[in-house]
């Protein structure tokens, strides 16, 4: 949770590098989110017969939708590729393969042209 809030916190931060945890806590909170904020809509009546989602998910993916584009920028960096390297997504099928390749390759030791290395920093924080 404490990663989820960390990207949360740098909503508009797209320099610097993510470590893979911090990637992959937010996108696991944001899928819960999302579920709990579309099943809200379904049981409140609010959800859309066609699609099955509603306003309040609507908010929440707009609410989402920046510190998850920073924090995927971020994870980028960390394995030493420029942000712009996420538009690969849209490339149908091969992209989004690639771009999770990428999402869980591990970043690079010691600090690149995006700053420090993010696990060497968490390690001398703990040591302190």
């Amino acid at each position: 949770m404490n990663y989820y809030l960390k990207a949360l916190q740098n909503y508009t931060n797209f320099n610097g590098r993510a470590r893979r945890a911090e990637y992959w806590y937010f996108f696991l909170f944001n899928v819960i989110f999302a579920f709990a904020a579309m099943f809200l809509d379904n049981v409140a009546g609010l959800a859309n017969d066609l699609t099955g989602y509603g306003p309040i998910y609507g908010l929440y993916a707009l609410f989402a939708f920046l510190p998850g584009l920073a924090v995927a920028v971020r994870r980028m960096h960390d394995i030493g590729k420029s942000g712009w390297m996420i538009l690969v997504a849209l490339i149908p099928l091969i992209g989004g393969i690639w771009i999770l390749i990428l999402f869980a390759t591990e970043g690079n030791k010691g600090e690149n042209e995006y700053g420090p290395d993010p696990k060497e920093q968490s390690s001398s924080e703990l040591l302190d």
